[in-house]
């Protein structure tokens, strides 16, 4: 046999091997896909509203039409794509690759990355509710809050998310680091926690306990409301993360408020929103953007920040428009539910 046929003959199969490990082996990319949108106006698997108000009348005969929050669905946690993986998810219109850093941002506090999800969708539910209150005329003052409780610590049991805290060992707590400063002073010895929950006050006694030399109770504490009557949100447990605020706020104005803010039609959009009730950007807006599509959305807000992500566009028989505050997105709803041809802010 030829010497260039051998060789080619034993070259083949390592070219062969060596491109399926090629193919196989992990880079460091991760994915967004769209994922379920969520209508904030009807109900929930149990068959309850989604929006449930207790202490003001709420006009649920009058929600016609959906909000819609929009999800994306990312690469799992420690999943990196494989060259294959990456390839075909790159040639899929509605799928996106990106560095996997971008989509699961490398641990920098105490929390993993779906109990921090927990935490932004908590208080993504607070800023939404306070939104919507300011929209509709009430002072809804700010107060710290509990966002998160570590399960197997000293708080667990005793405190619950949401619980606002008032006060430690009598003095009030006005900031972030009074809780801590007093726990780090106190170390692991009782304290007394004064608390509002269910708009009743009360008192916790809490002892801290050490981990890795910091006494600790277990909790991540967050910004929260005095808000005037209760309002709840029953979505998903599963779904984490800040970027439907804006779309919460729209519904739960719409259930404060006779008539239909929608006009009877689907609308969704997406937005984080800061305490001032501005519409902050937002990853996968493309991806949002196309599960809404499938939704059979015909309006879809998109945050001011993100306009450059969705150059170039155009879903048919949905209309890309421009959110930059509540207000704002409120009014152009209004506006666009009695004329689905009136001029509209977009990018």
């Amino acid at each position: 046999m030829h010497q260039r046929l051998i060789a080619a003959c034993v070259a083949a199969p390592l070219v062969l091997i060596l491109a399926v490990l090629a193919l196989a082996v992990p880079l460091p990319f991760a994915s967004y896909s769209p994922g379920p949108t969520f209508d904030i106006l009807g109900r929930d698997p149990s068959g309850a509203e989604v929006v449930q108000v207790a202490g003001h009348r709420a006009y649920y005969q009058d929600n016609q039409g959906e909000i819609r929050f929009t999800t994306v669905i990312s690469s799992g946690d420690g999943e990196k794509l494989s060259l294959a993986e990456g390839l075909a998810r790159w040639f899929d219109d509605h799928d996106a690759v990106l560095p996997y850093d971008y989509v699961h941002p490398p641990q920098t506090g105490p929390l993993n990355e779906k109990q921090q999800g927990a935490v932004e969708m908590i208080t993504s539910q607070d800023e939404a509710k306070a939104a919507a209150l300011r929209e509709l005329g009430y002072k809804v003052p700010a107060r710290l809050q509990v966002a998160n409780i570590e399960r197997g610590t000293p708080a667990s049991g005793k405190l619950e998310v949401r619980d606002i805290l008032l006060a430690v060992d009598g003095k009030p707590i006005k900031a972030v680091d009074t809780l801590s400063n007093a726990i780090a002073k106190i170390g692991p010895h009782p304290l007394t926690l004064t608390i509002e929950r269910d708009q009743r006050r009360m008192k916790v006694r809490i002892t801290p306990e050490m981990q890795q030399g910091t006494p600790r109770i277990g909790i991540v504490q967050g910004i929260g409301y005095e808000f005037p009557f209760e309002i709840q949100l029953h979505v998903d447990p599963s779904v984490g993360g800040p970027s439907a605020g804006l779309m919460f706020s729209l519904a739960i104005y719409d259930t404060l408020t006779p008539g239909a803010l929608t006009g009877g039609a689907i609308v969704a959009g997406t937005g984080e929103l800061a305490p001032n009730g501005a519409v902050g950007p937002i990853g996968g807006i493309a991806q949002k953007i196309a599960a809404a599509d499938a939704a059979h959305a015909k309006l879809f807000f998109v945050p001011k920040g993100n306009c450059p992500d969705v150059a170039g566009l155009h879903p048919d028989g949905m209309r890309l428009v421009e959110a930059t505050s509540v207000h704002e997105a409120r009014t152009t709803l209004q506006k666009w539910a009695s004329n689905h041809d009136a001029a509209l802010p977009t990018c």
